[in-house]
């Protein structure tokens, strides 16, 4: 096993997650990247993803996450009407190292920001010109 040079998330109980951390560690090739989310930095995370206030302020938090943790994220409607935020699908893409719980966590502080901000929400379901807003 590769042991990187930062301070590392500590390991999950066995059994209670499917982050597969030590086929991660176990891979050479394998990006560390995601392992820099301690405990302490999830929880930096999640109250600066429940601060956003503007769709601009979304995207760079996205492009942010996937730079320096890997965590590709998408968002988009759902397949039938959006009438809440629960009408969003919010997904993390599937990554070694990728603990249960931050898979749950960072959706359901997007969706908390969201319904605190629903002009982020007009702007995620008119990105492809749903609204015809420009």
């Amino acid at each position: 096993m590769q042991s990187p040079p930062f301070v590392m998330r500590e390991e999950c109980p066995q059994g209670l997650c499917t982050c597969e951390r030590d086929a991660l560690l176990g891979n050479p090739a394998g990006d560390l990247r995601i392992l820099r989310l301690t405990k302490m930095e999830e929880k930096k995370l999640i109250a600066r993803i429940e601060a956003i206030s503007s769709y601009a302020d979304l995207k760079h938090m996205e492009e942010r996450m996937y730079a320096q943790l890997g965590i590709a994220l998408q968002i988009s409607p759902g397949l039938n009407e959006v009438r809440t935020v629960r009408g969003l699908n919010i997904v993390l893409e599937e990554q070694l190292g990728l603990c249960r719980k931050t898979k749950q966590t960072i959706p359901a502080a997007i969706r908390k920001c969201l319904e605190r901000n629903p002009e982020i929400t007009y702007a995620i379901l008119d990105k492809d010109g749903l609204f015809g807003l420009e």
